[in-house]
């Protein structure tokens, strides 16, 4: 079963909410970012930058700067800018893109199964990382950008949203890129209702928020070895539930600036080890599973993988980006850590191809990489199995705003 826990959601203003609504910050260029802080006394980025207008500052992910994100936290409630709903609840969330739609719920996942693996993971976490934001989320207080958990398909949800958002939502705004958000509060019988089809899914899987949801599984394993009392706030993070169909994977591409001091001819010899290779006349993306596009210095290749190093048995040893580790990336360019080489870029797939071709032009890089996206079923196959994926291996959309919804630890 997966349990959805009601919440009284912290959340903005229905007049201000088109203004506190925020992407994450790391999404923002430098000059965007100085811009809306400077020019919208709402958002929610000031929250997170509470020294944006000073000119000393705090060391970054220190106790000191996280304590000032607190207060103006609580700034922002003081000053009618945030509220907390009366009752707990859970919340229906629309995402209207150009070319797709997303709806779910939004409430609180569970920690113990995040503990007992009922919440999958496909990636790994790093030690430092999973540090720093427990000790973020212990002295802030908050969750305020959900964890993006899918579900298998499931048709009594599917039609309890579609009864639900017959109604007009409770919030509303389209943002500058083109995406409707739209926010219901769900009346306690189709609470209920959604609780009880949510008691039927066995397990969930994280698609984005790997170190979210682990720093908070750690957050409450710490407390409540300090305390006798469990089924607290701190026993569940802030999740948005999606059906599996509805979840966009989108490929992250490779960019590498060197050939490991090798020529052109000494590079594409050695890829023939591996792969078919052949010439294009014309740029393109891959069409299916085991092709590769490589750009090499502005000429198009083709990369097929020979059957002798596709290995259908390991989920993980048997995906494009693991191939191209494996078989380019480490052996052939002398990449032994995706992690920390800051020689490789990881280029989104909604950028489309002049986000690899024209670095190369421009020659900040000599070589990149485009990989046919992972499935999710490939997802659900890597994490059942206990699997690992590649570092950058999807781009999931939906993109989830901050600030909309804010469950309080």
């Amino acid at each position: 079963m997966t349990k959805i826990k009601p919440f009284r959601a912290i959340r903005p203003t229905r007049d201000k909410a088109h203004l506190v609504v925020t992407k994450p910050v790391s999404s923002y260029s430098k000059t965007v970012l100085k811009a809306r802080l400077e020019s919208n006394p709402f958002t929610f980025i000031r929250i997170i930058h509470p020294e944006y207008d000073k000119t000393v500052k705090t060391a970054p992910n220190s106790r000191e700067r996280f304590e000032l994100v607190r207060k103006k936290y609580h700034e922002f409630i003081k000053d009618g800018i945030l509220f907390q709903d009366e009752k707990p609840s859970i919340y229906i969330y629309r995402q209207t893109t150009p070319t797709n739609e997303f709806i779910g719920v939004i409430g609180g996942a569970s920690v113990d199964e995040y503990n007992k693996d009922l919440i999958k993971k496909h990636e790994a976490t790093l030690t430092s990382r999973e540090s720093m934001f427990t000790n973020y989320l212990d002295i802030v207080g908050y969750n305020a950008e959900p964890v993006l958990l899918s579900y298998p398909h499931n048709e009594d949800l599917e039609k309890i949203y579609a009864e639900i958002i017959l109604e007009r939502p409770e919030i509303e705004f389209s943002t500058t890129d083109r995406i409707k958000h739209e926010l219901w509060i769900v009346s306690e019988p189709h609470q209920k209702a959604i609780e009880k089809a949510f008691d039927k899914i066995p397990a969930t899987y994280i698609a984005d928020g790997h170190h979210r949801s682990a720093s908070s599984s750690r957050l409450a394993n710490e407390r409540n070895q300090n305390s006798e009392l469990n089924n607290q706030n701190h026993d569940y993070f802030l999740a948005f539930f999606m059906d599996e169909k509805r979840m966009h994977i989108l490929e992250f591409n490779r960019l590498v600036d060197h050939l490991n001091n090798l020529s052109e001819i000494e590079f594409l010899s050695k890829l023939n080890d591996s792969f078919l290779v052949k010439q294009l006349t014309t740029s393109e993306k891959p069409s299916s599973e085991h092709q590769i596009i490589m750009n090499l210095n502005n000429q198009w290749f083709e990369l097929i993988c020979k059957p002798e190093i596709i290995n259908n048995d390991d989920p993980v040893a048997c995906l494009d980006a693991e191939i191209l580790t494996n078989y380019i990336l480490k052996p052939i360019l002398g990449i032994e850590d995706l992690k920390t080489d800051e020689s490789i870029h990881f280029i989104p797939g909604n950028l489309g191809i002049d986000a690899i071709s024209e670095p190369i032009k421009q020659g900040k890089s000599k070589v990149g990489f485009f990989l046919f996206p992972v499935t999710m079923e490939q997802v659900i196959r890597v994490a059942d199995n206990n699997g690992i994926m590649p570092p950058k291996s999807t781009y999931v959309e939906p993109k989830l705003r901050s600030g909309l919804t804010i469950y309080e630890i």
